[in-house]
């Protein structure tokens, strides 16, 4: 079922801008600027257009998030029956190659997480080529687009998408950072 409009929050850089969904799902994003057609258009189809969603493996009982003050810093927080998580999302001005960065930090208990990222560029129409460099990088590129994700976590491939589970406990913190470069 298709979220409403105002199910979103929007992150951004000044640039560019995504919108997240209360689910963990970053479904809209043109890069690497406004004009530019998307790669996560999920907003306009389905997941198949391109989405990133982290969120709890197990359905969150509770979500609640907010920006920090006079940012657009977006913090959402995941409660389980087992523990709860905190995701924050933001988009750093750099005036270099723009980044979406997703950081998440344990607050309590155990949460398993799943992370699944559907890179699509042009509006959902181009499937990238996906490859792992010798860093442990993720490179996709598409024409003259790529999108390189960096982050400790566990990634493998899985129909033409990228998924990781991994567990969340009080004190962990992992990063997922996702930039834009031309290929």
């Amino acid at each position: 079922m298709a979220l409403r409009i105002e199910d979103y929050a929007l992150i951004g850089d000044c640039e560019t801008a995504a919108l997240v969904s209360r689910d963990g799902s970053v479904d809209w994003l043109c890069w690497p600027d406004f004009g530019s057609p998307a790669c996560f258009a999920a907003l306009l189809g389905t997941p198949d257009n391109g989405c990133w969603r982290i969120a709890p493996a197990d359905q969150a009982r509770r979500g609640a998030r907010t920006y920090r003050d006079h940012t657009l810093i977006l913090e959402t927080k995941f409660e389980t029956r087992n523990g709860s998580v905190l995701m924050t999302d933001f988009m750093p001005m750099t005036g270099e190659n723009s980044s979406l960065i997703r950081l998440l930090r344990g607050l309590d208990g155990t949460v398993p997480m799943h992370m699944e990222l559907i890179l699509r560029f042009d509006y959902g129409r181009t499937v990238p080529w996906v490859s792992r460099n010798h860093d442990g990088t993720l490179q996709a590129i598409a024409g003259p687009d790529m999108v390189v994700l960096r982050t400790p976590a566990p990634l493998r491939g899985e129909g033409l998408k990228t998924v990781s589970e991994f567990v969340m406990t009080k004190g962990d913190e992992i990063p997922f950072v996702l930039t834009y470069e031309r290929s």
